[in-house]
């Protein structure tokens, strides 16, 4: 019989003697191009657990970055896996029992309007699959994004991303992309007067046709919430709003649920909490959990007008690939994990929104489902962005057994915190005591 370890365990200093080893190996061959995480080498996972190489087990708040879905390593997910690796691993874009199964699937989640499937790799690939799926059908160029928005880092999806940063010498990028004010009061000058702001209608979106387009616009394009933004959500009833926009001006709209999909706000897609479907529909992370791969969902008459080989792609829809993706979405569904990060959302609320009533860095917990973010200041007088201090409550976090991912948001300086839609409530409950500790080491 096992002894009962209470997790998290913290065996060896941080990082541990094999965990320095590897990674001084990886920095030895590896250009510094990826997010600076917390110094960890991962082992292995369980659920809501991960253990490092050297033995020290971190309850997970990142999902790897909202992919987990269903929990890292899932029993049924893994022998779907296994058992489909000793028949099939690719076949290019040949039809297999899974893809067609999978296509199938998709189709009977998601509302009538879509009747249409293409299975890509990545979320970026399936972001630019959409942007040109959008201009193919429209005959038009131009698209409309908006600031902060976040979409991938090839270049059709780096080009509709808000985020200037991510762009910095990468230039020129995609013509024809014009970025509009997202409406999140936060740091907006008009704050203090939402009923009378322009960016909480449409009316924004029709200056922007007016005065910086040519009027060639083929699409749309946003996430149900800015993620990487800084977990960013709009005003209520405004998505459907500038759904309604685009219909009467017959602009695609593209709407990116990546990360948002399969549960993780409460339902199996965010959209289904905003009144309004949208035209195209970009999902990936949680679509796998854990295995690559990503989908476009749109209507007959916007998908069968493209030619036969204009979206061929080798390692898309692969065997593997869609019966991870299956046997997750029947894990989604079976285990009702949209219900689960309702109730557990609520717990989370409860506790991250009494952060920022109780501590003055905390100028602001936001989220739904089990996806929060918690933006952090100097002072709750000033709102003065304190990316440092963002950094060591992650750092503090990490070091009692807490795992959370680099800080997000225009001045990196929001905590995202996205566990498994599988953690305990006693692991939920341990995760939020550790980091109001960590944070109440910060304030001080």
């Amino acid at each position: 019989m096992t002894d009962y370890i209470e997790i998290p365990h913290i065996r060896t200093e941080l990082p541990g003697p094999r965990s320095k080893e590897l990674l001084a190996l990886a920095r030895r061959y590896e250009p510094p191009v990826f997010n600076q995480q917390v110094p960890i080498v991962w082992a292995s996972g369980t659920g809501a657990q991960v253990t490092d190489v050297d033995g020290n087990v971190f309850i997970d708040m990142t999902s790897g970055v909202l992919v987990t879905n269903i929990g890292h390593s899932h029993s049924e997910h893994v022998k779907a896996i296994q058992d489909q690796a000793g028949l099939l691993l690719n076949c290019y874009d040949f039809t297999t029992e899974w893809r067609a199964k999978l296509v199938e699937k998709l189709i009977e989640i998601t509302p009538p309007t879509f009747e249409r499937v293409i299975l890509m790799t990545t979320g970026a690939e399936a972001i630019e699959t959409a942007v040109k799926i959008a201009r193919r059908y429209t005959g038009r160029t131009e698209i409309i994004a908006f600031d902060d928005g976040f979409h991938g880092r090839t270049y059709g999806s780096l080009s509709v991303g808000g985020k200037s940063s991510l762009r910095k010498g990468f230039g020129p990028t995609l013509p024809g992309v014009h970025h509009a004010h997202f409406p999140f009061c936060g740091r907006c000058s008009m704050a203090d007067i939402p009923e009378r702001c322009p960016y909480h209608t449409t009316e924004e979106l029709d200056r922007i046709v007016r005065t910086s387009l040519s009027g060639e616009v083929a699409a749309l394009i946003i996430e149900p919430y800015l993620g990487a933004g800084g977990s960013l959500f709009p005003p209520p009833g405004w998505l459907a709003m500038v759904s309604e926009w685009c219909k009467k001006r017959d602009i695609v709209f593209i709407l990116d649920e990546v990360q948002s999909s399969f549960g993780r706000t409460g339902t199996l897609f965010a959209f289904e909490q905003e009144g309004f479907i949208p035209d195209l529909l970009c999902v990936g992370k949680g679509l796998g959990s854990g295995i690559p791969i990503s989908a476009v969902l749109g209507p007959a008459g916007i998908m069968d007008q493209l030619d036969a080989g204009s979206f061929s792609t080798t390692s898309g829809g692969n065997p593997l690939a869609c019966r991870a993706a299956l046997n997750s979405i029947d894990i989604v569904l079976k285990e009702n994990l949209a219900g689960r990060a309702v109730q557990l959302g609520k717990m989370m609320a409860d506790r991250l929104k009494g952060l920022a009533s109780r501590y003055a860095i905390v100028d602001e917990a936001r989220g739904r489902g089990l996806v929060w973010g918690l933006e952090v200041v100097t002072d709750s007088e000033t709102h003065q962005p304190a990316p440092e201090i963002a950094k060591g409550i992650i750092y503090s976090a990490f070091y009692k057994g807490v795992l959370i991912i680099a800080p997000i948001g225009s001045y990196g300086n929001v905590i995202r915190l996205a566990p498994p839609l599988v953690i305990s409530e006693h692991l939920l409950l341990r995760a939020m005591d550790l980091i109001e500790a960590a944070v109440r080491e910060l304030s001080i």
